[in-house]
């Protein structure tokens, strides 16, 4: 149902998933542990599964709280649960509140989860191409700072995404990366197909974790393209499926 990150597990005071699509009771195309609130999935089905998944937390449904996302560098801030429906446009969550666990959903996206357990802040993020580029990791790190946190004492967690080798870009897709910074050529290698390469979005991620001054960073390497376990995005198109689950990732911080 679940994969952790072993140096997230080895922090005091916090608990985390990586969630992955078993153990749930959606049908179909879904099966079976699908968190994705705007997927077509029966709602009763993904309200069950979020069930189950603040089960696995060990809070509450209503403590168990996601973003609606929207491929931004935008941070909330959680100080009490919300309603999913009133659920804040933003692609990441900070808070120092026991109990309530922040959940990003992803299905290729890379999933990022923070922790300073010194000063018992904790953050997710969800971040896509765009929102990697667009800041979202140093937005979230920003917010954690305002919140007491120190980003030389914080961990963070890269969950399960689409890899290198499962994600084909176009040459306009390379070209705004090394406009950014010619730099970023590193995080691509030659495709099989003329004017497309490969693109390393964990690398990516990764480096600019770094970058941004992170103590330690983690990545559980895996491929939600090349791995069963979980949903994806691209698997779902290239099957010409309707539609596709999401996985959810959640941390949480002790009570």
């Amino acid at each position: 149902m679940k994969v952790t990150s072993t140096k997230l597990s080895g922090l005091p005071g916090i608990r985390h998933a990586f969630f992955t699509r078993e153990g749930g009771v959606s049908e179909g195309i879904y099966e079976s542990l699908n968190g994705g609130l705007g997927s077509s999935d029966d709602p009763e089905r993904v309200d069950e599964n979020r069930r189950r998944m603040a089960r696995a937390l060990d809070v509450t449904p209503a403590q168990f709280l996601t973003v609606f996302q929207i491929h931004s560098p935008d941070v909330a801030v959680a100080t009490e649960p919300w309603n999913t429906e009133q659920r804040p446009r933003a692609d990441a969550m900070v808070t120092k509140i026991p109990g309530l666990a922040l959940g990003v959903t992803a299905a290729d996206c890379g999933p990022i989860l923070f922790a300073d357990p010194q000063a018992r802040v904790i953050g997710a993020a969800h971040a896509g191409w765009k929102g990697a580029i667009g800041g979202v990791l140093e937005a979230t790190i920003a917010a954690m700072e305002k919140l007491g946190a120190a980003r030389t004492n914080m961990t963070a967690a890269i969950g399960p995404l689409i890899r290198q080798r499962s994600y084909e870009v176009g040459a306009e897709f390379v070209a705004r990366f090394n406009e950014s910074d010619p730099a970023n050529a590193r995080f691509f290698i030659a495709s099989s197909r003329a004017g497309h390469a490969m693109f390393d979005l964990a690398g990516y991620i990764h480096a600019r974790l770094t970058r941004a001054g992170i103590a330690t960073v983690d990545d559980v390497d895996l491929c939600t393209y090349a791995d069963p376990r979980f949903f994806s995005y691209r698997r779902s198109v290239h099957r010409a499926e309707p539609d596709y689950g999401r996985n959810i990732h959640a941390i949480v911080l002790d009570g």
